[in-house]
């Protein structure tokens, strides 16, 4: 406080009311905020912080400019009561210089002079101040105000945290979008091959990558449509697209219900393996489940087709054994195969089966004998084999 001001003592007037008497809206509103207090006059200064200490605040303190500047770097306050007319650094400079800080643009700063109100109102709303009291101070004027603009701030400030929330959601939305569309584009690719369980339990980590090569016992399912190519010369394109299409759809609900992985389609075939990505439990039975319900599937299709004079009938092979699976093409064009000695033993035997037949071999059946009802038909020399096959021709499930 300079000279110029009031006499020592006379600046704060209990014209309002002392701190006891207020209304009980202020003796119940307690608050940890910080309240800085700048004036050159010792006396100001701890008359003005008792005042915002009864009513809960924290209180600190500044004689000068300078000081308030460095205690709002270090302590943060959440509102200053500043002094106008002070030696050296006045209010309307630390005012401005508060406003230079971007991180003080919402600082409460409520400034006091015993100078001429309406000018002095007009220099400090134009340095930047909130708010204006004049000298002697009315004490319940001025806690009215600070409560008001500390409520102003405190809503600030967590609009302020809200955004900053939101900004850090959208920072990383980029990056889960983008990790949802390649764990979607990820799915689409393996669903391809598996059935939509097996993919996404490979998407989600609950199985090793299943395109690197590796070995593992499957047991293969070869079928084919017999009959297909005398049929394919008589009949128009769109028909005999529009029938593969059914055929293709009943056979491909069967494979995901078993969660048997396709290999590949063949025009009027597929192959089908079971064990791989993920080891299933009785893969063998379950091989044969589909192929029975694919044969019973079939007939049905067949009595749909019968206006069209269709003569067509289904030819199934089922071996188990080793063999290498993993990713198999070239950039652009990659497939998942399965590649041994047991592919070409289900191919063949389903070369071999008539119509309506699931053949397999001997040692396959034998790893669930006593649970399937199979009628031997003796040792068979099949294509590309080097010794003869004992191959059975497979009823059902006992």
């Amino acid at each position: 406080m300079s000279a110029a001001g009031p006499p020592q003592g006379a600046n704060y007037s209990p014209s309002g009311g002392s701190a006891a008497t207020q209304p009980q809206a202020w003796q119940d509103h307690t608050s940890t905020a910080r309240i800085l207090v700048v004036d050159d006059t010792p006396h100001n200064v701890m008359l003005l912080c008792d005042l915002v200490e009864a009513q809960g605040y924290a209180a600190i303190a500044a004689e000068s400019g300078r000081e308030a500047l460095a205690k709002i770097a270090t302590d943060t306050p959440q509102l200053v009561l500043l002094d106008v007319v002070m030696p050296g650094m006045d209010g309307y400079a630390v005012c401005r210089a508060i406003r230079k800080d971007p991180k003080n643009a919402i600082l409460p700063v409520v400034m006091v002079t015993a100078l001429d109100p309406a000018e002095e109102r007009i220099k400090g709303l134009g340095s930047g101040a909130d708010d204006f009291l004049t000298k002697p101070i009315n004490e319940a004027e001025l806690l009215a105000r600070v409560r008001s603009l500390l409520r102003i701030k405190s809503l600030y400030d967590t609009v302020e945290a809200q955004g900053r929330q939101l900004a850090e959601w959208n920072a990383t939305l980029q990056q889960r979008v983008a990790e949802q569309v390649a764990h979607i584009g990820r799915l689409s690719q393996l669903k391809r091959f598996f059935s939509p369980q097996l993919a996404e339990l490979i998407v989600a980590g609950g199985a090793d990558d299943p395109l690197r090569s590796h070995r593992r016992d499957v047991t293969v399912v070869f079928i084919d449509l017999r009959g297909f190519t005398e049929f394919a010369e008589g009949v128009d394109p769109e028909s005999l697209m529009g029938m593969l299409r059914e055929f293709h759809e009943a056979m491909g609900r069967l494979i995901i219900d078993y969660q048997g992985t396709l290999e590949r389609f063949t025009g009027d075939g597929m192959m089908i393996f079971f064990n791989d990505p993920v080891p299933i439990s009785d893969p063998t039975e379950r091989a044969i489940r589909m192929a029975l319900a694919m044969q019973r599937e079939f007939r049905k299709l067949c009595a749909r087709w019968r206006n069209r004079r269709v003569e067509l009938d289904l030819a199934i092979g089922i071996a188990e054994g080793p063999a290498t699976i993993g990713a198999i093409g070239f950039e652009g064009r990659i497939d998942y195969g399965a590649i041994g000695p047991v592919t070409n033993l289900a191919a063949r035997l389903c070369d071999q089966a008539q119509g309506g037949a699931i053949l397999a071999d001997a040692d396959t059946l034998g790893r669930i004998a006593g649970r399937v009802d199979a009628e031997p038909l003796g040792r068979m020399s099949l294509k590309g084999m080097s010794k003869a096959i004992a191959v059975a021709r497979i009823r059902g499930l006992r």
